[in-house]
């Protein structure tokens, strides 16, 4: 059961994306700029929600819960930092070669990717350092 807690949750914005980019996207055009809701604000103002917008957000939010994620310890948190690297070079793999990946939604649902990989690293460092005293007293 532990193998479940450790899938990165930014693999979940990569199958979105793929899902939509192969099927749906690649038969409506402009398929990322469409929008999603449309709200009349207070101002007067429309706010549009485009689907890039949305997914993005999507993406944030997993971000926040890798984060969050990050500040476990054990051989879970260290399957999940493993499986990080693996989705965030899927990403860049995929960024590189293959057309329908080419977009800024896309560039940037990676770079969320790159960050989830070092911020998981540097809080379980920075975790790990905290709990480590090297030749120092305990202090009562």
């Amino acid at each position: 059961m532990r193998i479940f807690t450790a899938i990165p949750f930014t693999l979940f914005t990569l199958l979105i994306y793929n899902g939509f980019a192969f099927t749906t996207a690649a038969t409506v055009p402009d398929f990322w700029g469409q929008p999603v809701f449309t709200w009349a604000m207070v101002s007067g103002a429309t706010f549009e929600l485009l689907a890039s917008d949305l997914l993005i957000a999507v993406g944030l939010f997993f971000l926040f819960i890798e984060i969050m994620k990050a500040t476990r310890i054990g051989t879970t948190a260290l399957l999940d930092h493993m499986f990080s690297v693996f989705v965030f070079v899927a990403y860049l793999v995929e960024f590189l070669t293959i057309p329908q990946a080419a977009t800024s939604v896309f560039f940037i649902l990676t770079m969320i990717a790159l960050i989830d990989v070092i911020a998981g690293f540097s809080i379980s460092i920075t975790g790990a350092r905290r709990d480590v005293s090297f030749g120092q007293p305990e202090l009562r």
